[in-house]
């Protein structure tokens, strides 16, 4: 009986590629919600509505070092406005990326 051969190993390209991909949607979205944030900010916006949907896009972003930032930067203006809410984003924040951040610094 002939001896069973190994599997072959995967080809990674791909899932390079599909990665890559996704890094640059992020990218694209951060920069068209850079200038909705900056002007947000600078109104001095209390539309929490507006708000709220501005930082739940933001959230999906917030995997890349650009889009934290911005995150970031609107949590500080939002904690002004509703500090228990802009803790719930922190924490959603906390729950979606930070496992994977902590994991990246482990390896």
């Amino acid at each position: 009986m002939k001896a069973k051969a190994p599997p072959a190993a995967p080809d990674f390209a791909e899932i390079r590629a599909l990665a890559a991909s996704l890094h640059d949607l992020h990218r694209q979205r951060v920069a068209a919600l850079t200038p909705i944030v900056q002007n947000l900010i600078r109104s001095q916006c209390r539309a929490v509505p507006e708000i709220e949907h501005t930082l739940d896009q933001l959230l999906d972003c917030a995997c890349i070092p650009e889009g934290l930032a911005l995150f970031k930067a609107f949590c500080r203006h939002y904690h002004t406005i509703n500090p228990a809410a802009t803790a719930s984003y922190v924490h959603a924040y906390r729950e979606m990326w930070d496992s994977v951040e902590a994991e990246k610094a482990n390896t």
